[in-house]
């Protein structure tokens, strides 16, 4: 009879293991005296155990499949380097911040309820939940669509406003709720403070940057949610944190009996900690083939004021000082944050073919947001390659698919990112001309969609800040980018964007331009298409004294709005051997344009793709593009 031998590893864990044993054998023997171990924390210190009679060996740990819940992260040092933590081939471990909720009684009315008592005496709270694996939503007002900020009181007072009528009312534990408030590119989350129901005057527990009389853009809109009264629509669940009763609104097929509940304990999985002060990093350290999911969030006392991109959250898995280490293969799905952050003095890394889903924030952060960083502690040359990243911002909703702060040299590519509320990559980290970390960043071969979705404003395919000396955007596919009002940008230079190179880059069906510079310098746009834009198709919005962008041998093609957008008053910027056209046949160029010696060698002619209404946006062979030496862009037939 043919036998089949066990994948081989140094040390094994299995749900149904024991930490008493060695953890060399991948399931029980059959006297039941040894076998795996039962946790990653025996794992890890089996490990060390080795390292330390073999300090340059490198050890292989098998998680066997099922799921491993954690009360608090685990947190790797250096004793923890040249360590693999990997699925056993074919199965599929989950770790799990996550704890199963069971005890339903029916109500009356069809509610299920269940009484926590770490809830009632104050040792548990959660704000997610989840039911047979899908995210469950808290009752919100209105059900669809926003409030509107009635007015403002004033221009100094920023933590109250005047709420039109029925929007907000003295709920059942009033303290509870939550009012999520938007602003252009952003959103508070607030508590309330007092409600003055006379006046409709409500006032927040914190304070916010903007005067509510400023926010302009129709940025003036709002929803309440975690309304008790409120819980009357399928899917949605509310806790009583007084009472400790979780009251949960079941959708049509599910059995009390037979689903499985699940709500956040910790809010980060496994933090990664080396001593970059002291240069004693994590070393070669590899998470590979793992499902980590359900963390949560928190809204402190004093509520939650976004900073862009919403940087500051934090993530399920958190790095710092670590080099040459790698996380791929991995799937993190229903976390209450961001995925990974690989934070101060990090380089080296991988973070490869992970599947990242279901976010409260974002995917990947990579840097800090500072340009004051010296040698060792420079996180930079990482490499964050093939991951499938989409359905983010659930609680963050201005969260990015990867963002990079201070940071260089990295290596972003081949990246599929969708279904998110901001912008897909965003990279460097400061406003204006002053010094920055973000430089020689490769972005290209991203397949980038479905962002906005008219939520929020000022967002960008890819999005730039700051001097950014050699990066480059190549390669990259944007499409379907809708904002809110303002700002649904493709390729987006925003403020002090210097020495960026972007080519051969395909941007579509956006709403207020395939390229939009703010203001910046010296950087080349060439050999992209940008096509079928709704408002504007170019847009530059700040005139300067040096060369803002050299604009060359680019596809610009459009049905609706028009050529330029913003401020093209001067002659501060390059614009030749590009090719326009409109469907309609009309192309408008500025009366002057050749004069000022702008695209005096372009051409007015159609570039004959292949079939741009399918968004096939290859080149017929006898197309005019390649008499202004326009190059085939790879990639660009669908």
């Amino acid at each position: 009879m043919e036998t089949h031998a066990s994948p081989k590893a140094d040390l094994y864990v299995s749900r149904n293991g024991n930490d008493a044993w060695s953890g060399t054998l991948p399931e029980p023997n059959a006297m039941r005296t040894d076998g795996p171990l039962a946790t990653i924390a025996a794992a890890q210190n089996k490990a060390r155990e080795i390292h330390r009679l073999q300090p340059a060996r490198h050890v292989k740990v098998f998680i066997r499949g099922g799921t491993y819940y954690l009360q608090e992260p685990i947190t790797f040092t250096p004793e923890d380097s040249r360590t693999v933590y990997a699925a056993y081939p074919g199965e599929n471990p989950l770790i799990s911040g996550g704890r199963v909720i069971t005890g339903w009684d029916k109500e009356k009315d069809g509610i299920w309820s269940v009484i926590i008592p770490e809830v009632k005496d104050g040792t548990w709270s959660f704000n997610d939940l989840y039911v047979n694996g899908v995210r469950r939503t808290r009752p919100r007002l209105p059900k669809e669509g926003f409030f509107h900020i009635e007015k403002s009181i004033s221009k100094d007072i920023k933590d109250a406003f005047i709420y039109p009528e029925n929007s907000i009312k003295n709920w059942h534990n009033l303290e509870d709720v939550e009012l999520v408030i938007f602003n252009a590119w952003d959103e508070l989350r607030m508590h309330i403070k007092h409600l003055d129901e006379s006046n409709r005057i409500v006032t927040l527990t914190g304070s916010n940057n903007w005067p509510f009389e400023a926010w302009g853009q129709g940025s003036n809109r709002f929803y309440v949610e975690n309304v008790f009264e409120a819980l009357n629509k399928p899917g949605e669940w509310y806790l009583d944190k007084k009472s400790g009763v979780l009251y949960y609104h079941p959708i049509p097929g599910e059995h009390i009996d037979k689903v499985e509940v699940i709500a956040p304990v910790t809010e980060s999985l496994i933090i990664i900690k080396g001593d970059a002060e002291n240069q004693n990093y994590v070393r070669d350290l590899e998470l590979k083939g793992l499902t980590f999911c359900y963390t949560g969030w928190h809204l402190p006392p004093q509520g939650h004021v976004p900073i862009q991109a919403e940087y500051a959250v934090g993530a399920a898995i958190t790095a710092e000082g670590a080099i040459s280490c790698a996380i791929t293969d991995c799937e993190f799905t229903h976390l209450g944050k961001y995925a990974i952050h690989l934070g101060r003095a990090c380089r080296d890394n991988k973070i490869a073919r992970n599947h990242i889903h279901d976010m409260g924030a974002g995917g990947i952060k990579i840097g800090l947001p500072t340009s004051q960083l010296k040698d060792p502690e420079r996180t930079e040359s990482n490499e964050v390659t093939g991951n499938h990243i989409h359905d983010l911002g659930k609680t963050y909703l201005c969260a990015v698919g990867i963002w990079i702060g201070g940071s260089a040299k990295n290596h972003i590519a081949h990246n599929h990112i969708h279904d998110l509320f901001y912008t897909g990559i965003s990279v460097g980290w400061t406003w204006g001309y002053g010094p920055s970390l973000a430089y020689e960043n490769i972005i290209e071969y991203n397949h980038i969609h479905d962002i906005g979705k008219g939520l929020l404003s000022d967002m960008g395919g890819i999005y730039t800040l700051g001097v950014s000396p050699g990066t480059v955007l190549r390669y990259n596919l944007i499409h379907d980018v809708v904002s809110y009002s303002y700002g649904g940008w493709g390729i987006y230079f925003d403020e002090g964007s210097t020495g960026i190179l972007a080519e051969n880059n395909i941007v579509y069906n956006t709403k207020s331009g395939g390229f939009h510079q703010h203001y910046g310098k010296e950087n080349i746009v060439r050999n992209n298409i940008f096509a079928f834009s709704k408002e504007a198709q170019l847009q530059r919005s700040r005139a300067e004294d040096h060369l803002s962008f050299a604009f060359e041998r680019n596809i610009v093609y459009w049905r609706e709005g028009t050529l330029l957008h913003g401020n093209w008053s001067d002659r501060n910027f390059r614009m030749d051997y590009n090719v326009y056209w409109n469907t309609s046949g009309v192309v408008e160029l500025p009366a002057d344009w050749h004069d000022r010696g702008f695209d005096t060698h372009s051409v007015i002619a159609d570039p004959l793709f292949v079939n741009p209404n399918e968004y096939n946006f290859r080149l017929r062979p006898n197309s005019p593009a390649f008499q202004v030496g326009f190059k085939q862009i790879e990639g660009a037939g669908k």
